[in-house]
């Protein structure tokens, strides 16, 4: 293991073959692979937006008409994906790999999020405790009906926030102030959801 930090210029791309040695690519033997997609974003149909998982997505981009010819066309296809309810499938080429993708709008403007492909999808391992009871479940759903309501926009970044304020501390030759402690604890709901289900079973037992 070397100590040493290696620069970008002699890090190579490799694949290990079924014999345990390692086949060495370089840029050029990339670009000489077949990717149709490497310019484009290949439309492969429309589905119902509620059928891709939302454990697929990955990054999301902003996707604008290349040309002024092409903005009026773009504007019906935001227009027809909004009223529809569907999405896109699409191929693209990001950094020289093909990427599955979903296409669909947001605010007025077409977003192209990247998928995971359905292979690179672990499958979750099934649960190990019975199924949920009816009592269960109606504790639950009370906890999280208390939880509901929350404005999604409101909620900030308070590691960053703090970050930004120990920046402008220092730079400005102040002494950062300490952290505010919270008033109270954030509220952590697998100990809430646990509770609930102990008194579940205690009114079961009963």
């Amino acid at each position: 293991m070397l100590d040493q930090e290696v620069a970008w210029a002699d890090v190579g791309r490799g694949v290990e073959m079924p014999d345990g040695t390692l086949a060495v690519l370089d840029d050029a033997d990339l670009e000489r692979l077949p990717l149709p997609s490497r310019r484009v974003i290949d439309v492969l149909g429309f589905v119902e937006s509620d059928t891709v998982e939302p454990v697929s997505y990955q990054r999301a981009y902003y996707a604008r008409p290349a040309s002024p010819a092409a903005e009026r066309p773009y504007e019906v296809l935001v227009a027809a994906l909004a009223r529809t309810g569907l999405v896109g499938i699409t191929r693209t080429a990001l950094r020289s790999r093909e990427r599955l993708a979903v296409l669909y709008p947001w605010h007025g403007v077409l977003v192209v999020h990247t998928a995971f492909w359905p292979d690179e999808i672990r499958e979750p391992a099934p649960a190990a405790t019975g199924p949920v009871t009816e009592r269960e479940l109606e504790l639950a759903e009370v906890l999280l009906g208390q939880l509901q309501g929350i404005d999604a926009q409101a909620v900030h970044d308070d590691y960053a926030k703090a970050l930004h304020q120990l920046v402008a501390a220092l730079s400005s030759g102040r002494t950062p102030a300490a952290p505010a402690v919270p008033r109270e604890p954030p509220l952590n709901l697998m100990a809430a959801l646990e509770a609930s289900i102990r008194a579940a079973r205690r009114d079961q037992s009963s």
